[in-house]
């Protein structure tokens, strides 16, 4: 399979290229060089996008402005690479006769739909409720794309859960409810190339969570005793090491599909397990909080 990726010199796109090479042919397009991009420009030059696209079976959409840019890169500018670049990438390969589209997007879209006060519930029935221009175009590209799916173009959307390196202590918490693995969303992307089912389909991708929807209220005020019970070797690991236990869990982040035919395979102990080995994927614990808006 030929596979276009764009956002390849990405943390997102160097891991799905990751996952892809050796078995497909992938072609990298990206505004910032890097050895896993073939063809650099910006996302919004059609020339290089036919470049890229041309003979590919599918394409890998993450390039993308993001959360950090908020506040610093022009709305309009958002608008242009989140939105309208998309809609260039899907118009394109439809001309070019591309099958597949995989586009990859964010849980950070659903926004105001965490309640304050309470642990959310969220799936993808949950209906987004978006806060800043970065949820905006992404949810604005996400419905575009529906609008562009049929026999010609199937489309995947892919709302990928936190996966950015953190605090260890934060990141290991959360990996039970509103985290994930970079190597578990390029796995995702990999399986979205070939699934079946309708034409277009939207995916929550995130590791799996121990909890369940009645342990929402007891997670909100006093999560100590779910944590105990649905997840006692972190509860270990966490008294070992001197941590605190989380004070509240404000969101749960699950999928009510099945279609997509992947699961996740690295969870909490995988995260201490990445910072015993020094990896730079996992932050020192007791670090700053991200600030990254979602």
């Amino acid at each position: 399979m030929r596979v276009a990726l764009t956002g390849s010199s990405g943390r997102v796109g160097r891991a799905i290229f990751a996952a892809l090479a050796g078995t497909q042919d992938v072609i990298g397009i990206d505004r910032s060089p890097f050895s896993t991009t073939a063809i650099a420009g910006d996302i919004g030059n059609a020339a290089l996008l036919r470049s890229a696209m041309r003979g590919a079976d599918a394409v890998i959409h993450t390039a993308a402005l993001h959360a950090p840019h908020v506040g610093t890169v022009p709305e309009e500018e958002f608008f242009r690479v989140n939105v309208e670049a998309t809609r260039l990438v899907a118009e394109i390969a439809r001309e070019l006769g591309v099958r597949r589209l995989v586009f990859t997007s964010t849980t950070a879209l659903y926004g105001h739909a965490v309640a304050p006060g309470c642990c959310t519930w969220i799936d993808e029935t949950t209906m987004p409720q978006p806060k800043t221009v970065y949820h905006h175009t992404k949810l604005a590209a996400e419905e575009m794309l529906e609008t562009m799916a049929g026999p010609d173009l199937a489309l995947r959307v892919l709302r990928m859960s936190r996966s950015f390196p953190e605090a260890a202590n934060v990141m290991a918490a959360y990996r039970l409810h509103r985290g994930i693995d970079i190597r578990d969303v390029a796995d995702a992307h990999v399986a979205a190339l070939t699934n079946g089912g309708p034409y277009f389909q939207r995916h929550i991708v995130t590791a799996s969570t121990p909890f369940l929807p009645s342990d929402c209220e007891m997670l909100a005020s006093a999560p100590e005793p779910v944590l105990r019970e649905r997840a006692p070797e972190l509860v270990r690991a966490f008294q070992l090491r001197g941590w605190p236990l989380p004070k509240t869990v404000d969101r749960i982040y699950t999928t009510a599909t099945s279609g997509l035919g992947w699961q996740p395979r690295f969870g909490p102990a995988e995260v201490l397990a990445q910072l015993d080995r020094r990896s730079l994927e996992v932050l020192p614990p007791f670090g700053p909080a991200s600030n990254r808006a979602e």
